[in-house]
């Protein structure tokens, strides 16, 4: 069974499965995007939010700084080696609040063995969308702009 490694600055790092992702509040969104190799795609995908398990993980924030959030950045790869970058204010609710999934099922079809798969349902082309996520490593480093 596929499993994924939530690592970096977070105060309760994790490695979990699809059913273990399941425990989180389930949210599905119909998506239609245009593929560059096989034209306009629709599908709809059900899981929880990106920003849901990560923020029951601990991102290291300071608590007394509200904007520290926003130099954290979330570095995400696939089993077939595609990688997206995310900031954390974008799929923070007190900011950007994009509806990120990470799925667990496509078209009604579990993803239990591929793993879960990227949806950033906001995008006009499928190109963020990443299939058997492996590792999500957010980090909080880029606290300085020199």
């Amino acid at each position: 069974m596929a499993e994924l490694a939530l690592t970096g600055d977070l105060a309760r790092p994790a490695r979990l499965t699809v059913p273990e992702l399941s425990a989180w509040p389930q949210h599905r969104v119909q998506v239609s995007f245009e593929c560059a190799t096989s034209g306009m795609q629709h599908h709809h995908f059900s899981g929880p939010l990106l920003h849901d398990v990560l923020a029951d993980a601990g991102p290291v924030f300071d608590p007394v700084r509200r904007k520290d959030r926003l130099r954290f950045l979330i570095a995400l790869s696939g089993a077939d080696g595609h990688r997206v970058l995310l900031t954390w204010a974008e799929i923070d609710p007190d900011f950007g609040g994009a509806p990120v999934l990470l799925a667990l099922s496509l078209d009604d079809t579990p993803l239990d063995r591929a793993g879960p798969q990227l949806v950033l349902p906001q995008d006009r082309c499928g190109g963020r969308h990443i299939s058997g996520i492996n590792t999500i490593r957010v980090d909080g480093r880029y606290s300085s702009w020199e």
